[in-house]
C-alpha cells in the first residue's frame, strides 16, 4: 500500500537543521582531528543528525 506524504503535515525538525561544522564542533567542544574528519567527510555544512552520528565521543560509563 502506499501512502503519499502530505506537504501541510510534513515538519522540519532540529534533525534536519543545517550546520557549519566548524560551529558545531566548536559547540559541542570537538578537537581539531575530529573537525578536520567531519569537514573531509561533508565539507563546510551539514545536517544535525550527520554530525551527531559521525562524532566520536568517549565513554561516559567507568
Amino acid at each position: 500500500m502506499t501512502e503519499r506524504a502530505d506537504p501541510d503535515k510534513i515538519t522540519c525538525d532540529d534533525t534536519y537543521k543545517v550546520w557549519s561544522v566548524s560551529e558545531f564542533a566548536f559547540r559541542h567542544n570537538l578537537d581539531d582531528t575530529q573537525q578536520q574528519r567531519l569537514l573531509k567527510l561533508f565539507g563546510p555544512f551539514a545536517t544535525t543528525c550527520e554530525l551527531r552520528y559521525n562524532t566520536e565521543r568517549e565513554s561516559k560509563c567507568r
